[in-house]
């Protein structure tokens, strides 16, 4: 390859750097793979460097984007706002209306960026909180539990979590968002995720996708427990490596073993949180959508109480956060009902939790919210549940029609999982007060 110019030669080696520093080693990390190449030897940095490079280049975009966004006048969304994708270069060096910056050359794109900004505004985020949130502060990595290899981002105040999602997720939640604007305008209490912006950086011909959503479990919470659920058992239990994890996520068959009982709700909630659950899994199946979960995140009261805890305890920074801000962001605010419980429910103590107790009258806390929902029923799914079916029960494998796998996710959540008592017991959770103890 031959070059016409020392500057055409600093283009290719910038985007040779983003490959090898911001994109790169995050594959290899999570498949366990190792690369040794020549050609990009000469930059290959620590994965430590290379995830402050590429979160910076995050909060870089979505601040010059969104900051850039306040400038156009408020409006009604119309239909071809959904399909507008604006496209801004921001070079190293700088330009006349970007910032100079220590990381590769990259484009950066905002998808819907007026249908974004009228779903935010829908759930009470003012553009300067959302920047705020975003981009004062650095994002904190996740570990990923799922096997997606996604890289998950949470912002210091717990709000918003930022996801990377694969080219034909993001398609597939372009597609979504019309619909998805109409059931939003109907019900914006749900259990469904809550999108927030979808974004795309790119250098060196590389594309990593971004979308922004609500944060299900709150980092200032213990989670002694965490489940993620589908309704199916094929297969559905934690591997052994997960289980070393200081906090393992668990899977269908885990939770009938370590709560054969389930979690009790009283009848109202129970009531609350079904309806809910069932108006949601009707939206997904309207959009042909499958293989989602639910999250769930049991916080005891009872065993913090022993441990020397309280559910709004410090967070990793040691400083302790408040509640969450956003309309309709906590489990509480988004079941079903006419609000009053749940505003009068929401404090810091609770942090937005569902009041809860096990068979043996241990008192607890829940945190949940259907996540993964990014997945149609198409050839490619309908032809591993058709060769699954074969070998297994074709009724107990994940993968299944829309319309089965949520009569069947919605069968085990309600018998399985969520049971109701005749008494009321949300006023317990007032009387605990205790002390400050890590998150997990």
């Amino acid at each position: 390859m031959e070059y016409s110019s020392e500057e055409t030669m600093l283009t290719f080696k910038r985007r040779v750097n983003f490959i090898t520093t911001a994109y790169l080693p995050f594959v290899f990390s999570l498949t366990g793979t190792q690369m040794m190449c020549p050609m990009f030897s000469f930059h290959f940095f620590p994965i430590k460097t290379t995830s402050s490079a590429l979160k910076g280049a995050i909060q870089l975009g979505i601040g010059y984007t969104v900051g850039n966004l306040t400038s156009k006048p408020d409006r009604d969304v119309l239909m071809q706002d959904f399909y507008v994708v604006e496209s801004v270069f921001l070079p190293s060096e700088g330009s006349n209306l970007t910032p100079a910056h220590h990381y590769p050359d990259f484009r950066f794109k905002t998808y819907a960026p007026l249908a974004f900004r009228y779903f935010r505004d829908l759930f009470g985020i003012k553009p300067d909180d959302y920047l705020y949130s975003l981009v004062n502060e650095p994002l904190i990595e996740l570990t990923n539990p799922g096997a997606s290899g996604s890289l998950f981002y949470l912002t210091s105040d717990d709000e918003f979590i930022i996801k990377t999602v694969q080219h034909k997720e993001a398609k597939f939640l372009q597609r979504l968002l019309p619909g998805y604007y109409m059931n939003l305008n109907q019900n914006p209490r749900t259990l469904l995720p809550k999108f927030y912006g979808l974004y795309c950086i790119q250098s060196g011909g590389i594309n990593i996708r971004l979308v922004v959503m609500n944060n299900v479990l709150p980092r200032s919470v213990k989670m002694h427990y965490k489940y993620d659920l589908k309704g199916s058992t094929y297969k559905r239990r934690a591997s052994r490596k997960e289980r070393e994890k200081s906090c393992p996520t668990y899977k269908d068959l885990d939770f009938q073993d370590m709560h054969e009982e389930g979690l009790y709700f009283d009848t109202e909630t129970y009531n609350n949180l079904m309806k809910t659950l069932q108006r949601d899994c009707r939206v997904l199946e309207s959009f042909k959508i499958m293989d989602y979960s639910l999250l769930l995140g049991v916080h005891v009261l009872d065993q913090s109480h022993r441990e020397g805890g309280e559910p709004g305890q410090a967070g990793g920074d040691g400083r302790r956060p408040v509640g969450q801000r956003v309309l309709y962001s906590t489990a509480m605010e988004s079941i079903q009902g006419d609000g009053k419980a749940a505003e009068a429910l929401t404090t810091d103590d609770t942090m937005g939790g569902i009041p809860a107790k096990t068979h043996k009258e241990e008192k607890l806390l829940i945190f949940l919210g259907i996540i993964d929902i990014l997945q149609s029923y198409r050839f490619i799914k309908k032809l591993e549940h058709s060769w699954k079916a074969l070998v297994y029960d074709g009724d107990t494998v994940s993968v299944h029609r829309p319309g089965f796998y949520a009569s069947r996710f919605l069968k085990f959540m309600s018998t399985r999982v969520f049971r109701k008592t005749q008494r009321k017991f949300a006023r317990f959770i007032f009387a605990t007060r205790e002390s400050k103890q890590p998150s997990c």
